[in-house]
């Protein structure tokens, strides 16, 4: 009973959040609360306004897929939310199409105001979205002619670093514990998208090139998060010692990858030079 009391909760903050003109449907009228009216949401759902009572006062239970599905439509779930909804319901979230690459406008503001940390964007399944230009002076700028935008996870396992960027180096506990991260993730898109036919060639290519990879592969290991170390071997300025945090944006299913220098060390210095040269290529 818990479990359908919370389905109930969630339907009603969630129709609680969308506005009538969000989907289509005129916004006049008497409104003591925002969102949809019990009698709208019914009707773009294509159930009875009775059943609908009963689902968000936690006296009906296990709706079917098809109905799941219209909510989730209808209430402009992300990715998220749409998991959560069907888990409260007891069933599992179908296949959700493509891996996602669009940058929420608010993690874009969030971007664009840590301009001076070296910072790029990947998707679910480690391929490059975007990259800052205090990123491209550290690794390499995929957008030069004869570049490419290269997955992170196949640069690694697979073809090497890419030609023009960076040399990057890791101590064995650093290496294992990246390796980890990057297959438990691939792993993680890999299900959550089975139709991301990308994806599965990608998966499928490791699998075949690397040993390392196979063997990570059949582990079905879940891993956190952590702050892990690298050292970086710049064509000019040599090696550069970087901490790097990975943020996972979840509503829009993205990593940001951040790279920060300790303080007073040799490789802040470096940081900073290639900060005081982006800065200068700003200004034309």
């Amino acid at each position: 009973m818990r479990t359908h009391t919370e389905l109930g909760a969630a339907l009603r903050a969630w129709r609680g959040r969308i506005g009538p003109a969000d989907v289509g449907m005129p916004s006049g009228g008497d409104r003591r609360v925002p969102g949809l009216r019990r009698e709208e949401l019914a009707l773009l759902v294509g159930i009875s306004v009775d059943y609908l009572v009963q689902l968000e006062q936690g006296r009906a239970a296990n709706p079917s897929a098809q109905v799941l599905g219209a909510f989730a439509q209808v209430l402009r779930l992300n990715a998220v939310d749409r998991e959560l909804l069907y888990r409260l319901a007891g069933a599992v979230a179908p296949p959700s199409g493509s891996v996602p690459h669009e940058v929420p406008r608010g993690v874009q503001r969030m971007i664009d105001r840590m301009s001076d940390t070296p910072l790029a964007v990947f998707t679910a399944a480690w391929d490059p979205v975007q990259w800052n230009p205090l990123w491209a002076q550290l690794f390499g700028d995929p957008a030069e002619p004869g570049a490419r935008a290269q997955n992170l996870a196949w640069g690694h396992f697979g073809s090497g670093r890419q030609e023009g960027g960076s040399r990057i180096e890791r101590d064995a506990a650093h290496t294992d514990a990246f390796e980890r991260r990057m297959v438990a993730d691939l792993r993680r898109a890999a299900d959550r998208y089975p139709d991301d036919r990308a994806v599965a060639e990608l998966v499928s290519g490791l699998r075949e090139a690397n040993p390392r990879f196979a063997e990570l592969w059949t582990r079905y290991e879940t891993v956190p998060g952590g702050r892990s170390r690298k050292t970086l071997v710049h064509a000019e300025l040599g090696e550069i010692v970087l901490d790097c945090d990975i943020l996972t944006i979840e509503c829009a299913d993205l990593h940001i990858v951040l790279n920060w220098a300790e303080p007073g060390t040799p490789a802040a210095d470096k940081l900073d030079l290639l900060r005081d040269r982006t800065a200068a290529a700003a200004r034309g």
